[in-house]
Order: structure tokens, then sequence, then C-alpha cells
């Protein structure tokens, strides 16, 4: 509860900085503008996993570049988003539950760093999310889609859907892959109770755009899939 308390304890003092991120001029870059909004969700998830006494290595960051590009991920747990943002060295958006827009200063700040809102209802939501994201991509932005769809909750890697693969060659960027152990160590494994946890990132080799775009939709899925399930298994046999 604690965790959570901080997150809303927090929100108002970060109104002033968001008064400043929208009152940035238009003549801003994109690359300037994101990297200025991503100083405030650096700040809140690095508070956050503060509190839960984990602690978080990461390696590959080498393989990080400038400009937009699609990162994917395996999800283990609900603390993936606030371990990736406090951790990866890029600022990207996300997909988030269309209900956190009901959400005063959380939804703003989330439109700043370009996340995208998928209501789970509504199946045409979901075609309109790759839609978006592809967008966002072309404009510039980076994003971060979890392909297996839903938490596995430290399960395994579960299979990946196509709708990455879709995005990334629509859009022509390059494709980040990341492999993250223990998230799941710090709640869903302790029945939602929170507890310390060693977690593990990697931030594996740049897939190039011409690379993602010579490879049919099935075979990127089925590449990207297999490279970050062999570096969870890795990542595991570290414990």
């Amino acid at each position: 509860m604690r965790t959570y308390g901080y997150l809303f304890g927090y929100l108002p003092f970060s109104l002033k900085k968001l008064k400043q991120v929208q009152a940035l001029p238009e003549s801003t870059s994109i690359q300037e503008k994101d990297a200025f909004v991503d100083e405030e969700p650096i700040h809140w998830a690095s508070g956050i996993l503060k509190r839960t006494k984990s602690t978080f290595q990461v390696e590959g960051t080498e393989n990080l570049i400038d400009g937009p590009a699609l990162l994917i991920s395996n999800h283990e747990g609900n603390f993936d988003i606030p371990t990736l943002i406090a951790n990866i060295p890029k600022p990207f958006g996300f997909i988030s539950k269309a209900e956190v827009k009901k959400l005063p200063v959380i939804r703003d700040w989330m439109e700043e760093m370009n996340c995208i809102f998928l209501d789970r209802t509504n199946r045409r939501s979901a075609m309109q999310v790759l839609k978006d994201a592809t967008t966002k991509l072309q404009e510039g932005h980076s994003i971060i889609i979890f392909p297996e769809g839903t938490r596995s909750k430290g399960a395994g890697v579960q299979e990946f859907k196509s709708g990455f693969a879709k995005v990334a060659q629509d859009a022509n960027v390059p494709i980040i892959p990341i492999a993250i152990s223990g998230t799941s160590d710090i709640m869903e494994k302790n029945k939602n109770w929170i507890k310390p946890a060693h977690v593990r990132i990697s931030i594996l080799p740049l897939i190039e755009a011409e690379e993602v775009i010579s490879m049919s939709r099935k075979e990127l899925t089925e590449h990207a899939e297999e490279i970050i399930k062999e570096e969870v298994q890795r990542l595991q046999q570290q414990k």
C-alpha cells in the first residue's frame, strides 16, 4: 500500500513539471521533449521501486539507439513498466488500459509520454492501438509492446502475438528486444503482497529495420519470441 500511496501522493508535486512540459515551444524537437518528459516518470518509477527494497541489474545498454524504435519485452508482472522506465535509459510510451484515462494528472502525464490507451471491451480498439503505435513511431517516438499480451506471472514466456511485428514493419523501424526476469517475485508470486526481489534486465542486440522488413510477420514473431525466451532462461539460471 505504501508503494501505491507514494505514486498518488507524489502526483500533486508533479504538476509544476507538467505545466512546464505543456508550455514547451513548438520548435522543441521530439527527442528533446521526450527526454524532458522522461525525467518525471523516471523519478516516480524509481521511487516506487525503492519502496519495494528490490535490486536491479541491467546489461546491454550499448544496444540502445537514438531515434525511434519499437521496444518489445516479455511480460512478467505489474512491476515491469516501472522497472523498465527506471532502468532503460531511453524514453518510450506504452499501452495502458483505457480506464486510466479517468485518472487526472496520471492521464495527462501518460499522454505526454505518448502512451496509448486500450479499451479491452472493444474489439476494434486493439486494431486502433496498433495503428496509433505505428503513428507514434513514424512521428519519431519510441513505444514498448509486450507481445505476450498478458502477464506470465513468472510462469515462463508465453506465445507471442504478431501485432508488434505489423507495427514495426508498417512504421519501418528497428526492434529492441528486452528480456526481464524477477519482477513477478516482487508481487505476483507472493499473493500480491510486495516483497524485495532481484530483477535482471537484458537489452538484446537490435533487429535492424532492414531485417524487420525482410522477414514475414510470422518469421519475425517467432524469431523475437525465440531470442527473448532464450535470454529469459539464461537470466533465470543466474539466480
